[in-house]
Order: C-alpha cells, then sequence, then structure tokens
C-alpha cells in the first residue's frame, strides 16, 4: 500500500487495525516520532484553546509507571502488555481548568505566529475565546469534559498519522486513572488522563492482524441530506 497516495487515504482506514500485542523489540524511529509530536501539537480544538498535554513514555521505566494504570488482578490488567511493550506510550490529558496564564500565553503565541493582522484582530480573538472559556468555566462548568472532547480530537489525529507511517497503534481507555494520575502528579499539574496510545509495531500474537476488518453498512451509518 502506498500511503502517500492522498487520492485513496480511505486504504488507511480499510487496512489499519486496533493492536492487540507489540513486539518489545521494534522501536518506532525518532523522525516518525517527531511527526507524530507535530501531529498532536496542530490538532484541531474549539476556539484553538489546546486544552491539553502529552507525555510521551518510551523507556521500560515511563512505560512501567504508565502501566501502574493497569494493575494486576483489574479488569484493566489485560492492557498491561500493551502498555509495557509497545515502543511508546502517549497519555492524553486534559487541564481541568483554563487559566488566565494559559489564555494569555496563547494569544501571545498567536500574536507571535502572525495571526492577527490588526490589533483589532487580536482583540476580537481574545474576547471571542474569553466568552466560550467563560461560559464553560462559570456557567456551565463542564471545563475538564470540554477539554476532554478536544482531547479526542487529538487522539483521532494521531490515530490517523500513525497508520499512515505504518506504525500500529491501540488507543486504550481501559485504564485506572486515578491510579495513574497519582503517579505522574497529574492533579497537581491542573491535568487528568484521558487516554492512551500505545505505538510500535505487531508482534505474531496479534490475532487482530489477521482478522478482516468488519463495519455496518454506509447505509446504516451515513444519511446524505
Amino acid at each position: 500500500m502506498d500511503n502517500t497516495d492522498i487520492k485513496h487515504i480511505d486504504r488507511i482506514a480499510l487496512t489499519r487495525h486496533t493492536c492487540k500485542a507489540y513486539d518489545p523489540t521494534r522501536k518506532v524511529a525518532p523522525e516518525k516520532i517527531e511527526q507524530l509530536k507535530t501531529l498532536l501539537r496542530f490538532a484541531p480544538s474549539s476556539v484553538n484553546s489546546q486544552p491539553w498535554h502529552f507525555f510521551i513514555a518510551h523507556t521500560d521505566a515511563a512505560k512501567a509507571r504508565v502501566a501502574k494504570g493497569t494493575p494486576d488482578g483489574t479488569p484493566f490488567a489485560a492492557n498491561g502488555g500493551k502498555v509495557k511493550n509497545a515502543s511508546h506510550v502517549v497519555v492524553l490529558c486534559a487541564r481541568t481548568r483554563l487559566e488566565d496564564a494559559h489564555l494569555a500565553a496563547l494569544l501571545a503565541q498567536e500574536d507571535k505566529d502572525g495571526r492577527f493582522p490588526t490589533p483589532e484582530g487580536k482583540e476580537m480573538q481574545n474576547k471571542g475565546r474569553s466568552f466560550y472559556v467563560g461560559l464553560h468555566q462559570n456557567q456551565l462548568q463542564d471545563v475538564p469534559e470540554w477539554a476532554s472532547k478536544q482531547v479526542y480530537l487529538a487522539l483521532g489525529t494521531l490515530l490517523l498519522g500513525a497508520a499512515t507511517l505504518d506504525i500500529d497503534a491501540t488507543p486504550i481507555e481501559g485504564f485506572d486513572a486515578a491510579l495513574l494520575d497519582a503517579e505522574l502528579g497529574l492533579a497537581e499539574q491542573g491535568l487528568k488522563s484521558v487516554v492512551l496510545v500505545a505505538l510500535g509495531y505487531r508482534s505474531e500474537d496479534d490475532f487482530n492482524a489477521k482478522l478482516p476488518k468488519s463495519r455496518l453498512p454506509a447505509a446504516a451509518v451515513i444519511t446524505e441530506l
């Protein structure tokens, strides 16, 4: 498959799969990890709020820390092997609050990057984003949930990017977030873990790679208006 053929990007969706077992001897090349970091940084988010932080574990010691969220004797234990044997594991985290300092940093970066041709444009962006952040922070009081939705946009970007680079991946919600958050000291950083992604290359034990993909027919899930 030629993954560079953007005219047939749907072939990536037709051939990628969720990896069930990793070959611990195979590592993702650093240059590919750098590309995935770029995809994470530039993922879309509501009002460019970027309410996230991404931890990337690649050493055995770092992956062992992440694996503490999949302790033996719990329903999450089955994911421990994926975390430990993958080349890299990404912990995608959401901010629990959007502080003024974060909003100021966003605005300053946008200004530096040339997003505002006029001072009025900068003020409009600041007012617009502050309005929606205030809506979620003060009225709806659902910032962690709102931020988590943005994290899932980054997740989708990461999964498609990994498949494009011929990297196997596994999105993992099955972990004890409280244990992992405590291990990484996330609460003190104003963060909470949302989802993990294991990255690497399948082993011969990956039964899912040998099975055909299965989805409902297009007519069952897509309606053209």
